[in-house]
């Protein structure tokens, strides 16, 4: 196995939830011998595929796939402009593939790679949502029968819903929402969670980057007294110098990072303590060799981590974050959301979750494989999403 050499790289688009997805797959030279990783940028999928198929793999047919760290280092500068979401995904496809590929090799599960198991299985939180605070109540309560006891809570998605718009006339087409209605409606949800639910559940609340940087400021403080798990996204990645006037003003635990690209945006929030919490998105910053090494920093100023696991992540990717998740001992909690029985038919091996905490598979690598027969059966879409363009109630667009 002296010789052994990457021999075809492959995207390969499937959406069995609905949901576009995108998986890549390294083949070696040694027969039956392939890895895969997630690659996933939902909303700019094809344009991730292309740049796997057309550039990395012209740039990677032939090299030794044991040498993760080097390929990992030489593909990110190989187009000299770098840090961006599209080259940090198709970068994070190849490179969990590769780990994919090592576990293999060495008859391991990736997280003996890592160091081995601080734990045996990644406590999760749901997403809880509703129409007004019994309704949230009641989806708490579901999960809570299920095992569950993280909870992040909700009152209509994200920026809330139903508010009374005032608009201009022939204010342009977007998803409008009411900022300060949100923000008022948020304590008056917490107050209602606490009083009925007792202190024992952990509840966390998604902000979204949804309110002005003094309104974020504001609202933590306001929900310091229900004593939230974490405050995610208070602020939008161009903004993260408010974070210091947050900390200052509150003790609400804060978690960041879901739309991090480049180490610049997470350094100073971590070296100087101002989150307590990352919570990047592991192949938006180019895979499992970054992660492990934010991980690692992480540990170092007391920051926990909390990857992103949202419905445009593939089984592949999440089970990447778990791998991390159980060989990392700042480990906070894991976002997840729930796959269906046609995603676990073309990704076996699907993570399983069982009262309250998810499981990966002992198998060595990822322990994820790809039925690409499958997977043909749920072709991606190109429709561009109508959430992501946000406005408030005078038209204007706003970051979501």
């Amino acid at each position: 196995m002296s010789e052994l050499k990457i021999r075809d790289i492959r995207a390969i688009l499937t959406a069995p939830d609905g949901i576009n997805l995108v998986v890549v797959k390294i083949e070696t030279t040694e027969p039956g011998l392939y890895g895969i990783g997630c690659a996933t940028f939902t909303q700019r999928h094809l344009t991730v595929a292309n740049t796997v198929e057309q550039y990395m793999k012209p740039f990677l047919v032939g090299k030794d796939p044991r040498r993760i760290e080097d390929i990992w280092q030489t593909a990110m500068v190989s187009s000299y402009w770098r840090n961006g979401p599209v080259l940090n995904n198709a970068i994070s496809g190849i490179d969990m593939a590769l780990w994919d590929i090592k576990g293999k090799l060495a008859n391991m599960p990736v997280y003996d790679l890592l160091g081995g198991k601080c734990r045996e299985a990644a406590a999760v939180y749901r997403h809880a949502d509703g129409r007004d605070p019994q309704e949230v109540e009641d989806c708490v309560r579901k999960y809570i029968d299920q095992g569950y006891r993280y909870l992040r809570c909700q009152m209509g998605g994200y920026g809330g819903r139903d508010h009374t718009l005032h608009s201009p006339e022939n204010a342009l087409a977007g998803a409008y929402f009411d900022p300060d209605a949100y923000a008022r409606s948020v304590p008056r949800l917490f107050e209602h969670l606490r009083s009925r639910l007792g202190g024992e559940i952990e509840l966390l609340h998604d902000i979204h980057e949804r309110l002005a940087p003094i309104e974020a400021v504001r609202l933590a403080k306001q929900l310091e007294p229900y004593r939230l798990f974490f405050l995610e996204d208070a602020l939008p990645p161009e903004q993260l110098e408010w974070f210091e006037t947050i900390r200052s003003q509150c003790a609400t635990p804060l978690a960041m990072g879901e739309l991090f690209v480049h180490s610049a945006e997470w350094m100073p929030l971590i070296t100087r303590r101002l989150i307590d919490f990352i919570r990047c998105h592991i192949s938006a910053i180019g895979g499992l060799t970054p992660a492990e090494k934010l991980a690692t920093l992480c540990e170092a100023f007391g920051v926990r981590t909390a990857w992103h696991g949202p419905g445009d992540l593939s089984p592949v990717g999440a089970a990447a974050n778990i791998h991390l998740d159980l060989s990392s001992p700042n480990f906070g909690i894991q976002e997840w959301s729930e796959y269906s029985e046609k995603a676990r038919e073309v990704f076996p091996g699907c993570p399983e979750v069982r009262n309250g905490y998810v499981y990966v598979s002992d198998k060595p690598g990822l322990g994820v494989d790809l039925d690409e027969s499958k997977a043909a059966l749920y072709p991606c879409h190109n429709k561009l999403p109508a959430w992501t363009l946000a406005r408030i109630p005078d038209g204007t667009a706003i970051r979501p």
